[in-house]
């Protein structure tokens, strides 16, 4: 089975076949199982919503956009897109067990920030057929993890030891779930403390690390990232060691991106419904990819010009 960065670069590589404005199905779709989280970091998308939403994902709708997704081809998913997917753990197993046994999806994949990954769950999710589950792990300390997250230090110990024991519960019942996790890359004294961290308390509970740049998350700069001095990049790049050209954005050619309320969005970090393609409600899943809004975005990338599309200020960002 490929490694997680071999799957990422995978996607973030756009192929000759989708270098146009109306592609064949991706290779992989992100679905949000619950838009809401428990953090307020201060570098996510989440922070530019006024208010979380209440609702999560319509199980109804999940069924019939995954099975769309895999007659057209698709042969991966993500349980989650901007939100934390354990904050609705009933309808994550769920969802898991429709696409390994209903949907016959290859890969099943999970991003989460592991504080409310309780090891009962995270065992409930490896029982449905899970193939990935990664943890951001994005801050060395207590005090950091309080200014950057904005939320009890607390969350801190919790994160580091559900990451622990997803490992142990793995180990001791033979369950064939991958573990990862992934990091922004700081710079001086703040990599040293998270390469630190990462020794003790991450890497011996993981197969596999990596590091990514610091997202400007559609380009949204608050206040908070200024005063902490991280300078995010433009729109988003892959990962360390295999970033991307900005421009075409592999975002909107070889991965989906599906919000708790079924809208089809070409960014991986619409919190706003900025660059809503389709919705899924009223549209197959194909309508929605290949759809006049999107064959028109695409085209302005592949052209290397999104003025006058909602993806310019995030290439402009900085």
């Amino acid at each position: 089975m490929a490694t997680i960065t071999e799957r990422i670069d995978n996607t973030t590589r756009i192929p000759a076949t989708h270098l146009v404005p109306a592609p064949p199905a991706p290779r992989s779709v992100k679905i949000e199982i619950s838009p809401r989280c428990n953090y307020r970091c201060g570098f996510c998308a989440l922070r530019t919503r006024e208010k979380q939403p209440k609702w999560d994902m319509d199980f109804a709708l999940f069924k019939r956009i995954t099975h769309e997704m895999r007659e057209a081809g698709v042969e991966e998913v993500g349980v989650f897109y901007l939100g934390e997917s354990f904050m609705n753990p009933r309808l994550l197993v769920d969802c898991i067990a429709h696409l390994k046994r209903e949907v016959a999806m290859p890969y099943v994949f999970l991003t989460s920030n592991a504080s409310m990954s309780f090891p009962e769950a995270v065992e409930e999710c490896m029982k449905a057929g899970l193939d990935s589950l990664k943890w951001s792990v994005n801050a060395a300390d207590e005090t950091q993890f309080e200014k950057i997250m904005g939320v009890s230090g607390r969350l801190f110990h919790r994160a580091l030891d559900n990451i622990r024991e997803a490992w142990e519960t793995r180990e001791r019942e033979g369950y064939a779930t991958a573990l990862y996790a992934s990091s922004i890359r700081y710079d001086g004294a703040q990599q040293s403390r998270m390469e630190q961290l990462l020794g003790e308390r991450v890497l011996p509970w993981v197969d596999e690390h990596y590091w990514l740049p610091l997202y400007s998350m559609g380009a949204f700069a608050s206040q908070r990232e200024k005063e902490l001095g991280y300078r995010p990049t433009a729109g988003n790049q892959g990962r360390l060691g295999a970033l991307r050209e900005p421009l075409p954005c592999w975002a909107a050619f070889t991965e989906g991106h599906v919000t708790a309320d079924g809208k089809l969005s070409a960014c991986c970090f619409d919190a706003t419904s900025h660059w809503t393609m389709g919705d899924l409600t009223r549209q197959t899943f194909m309508q929605a990819w290949n759809s006049g809004a999107f064959v028109a975005l695409r085209a302005a990338h592949l052209e290397r010009d999104v003025r006058g599309t909602p993806c310019e200020n995030c290439l402009a960002y900085g």
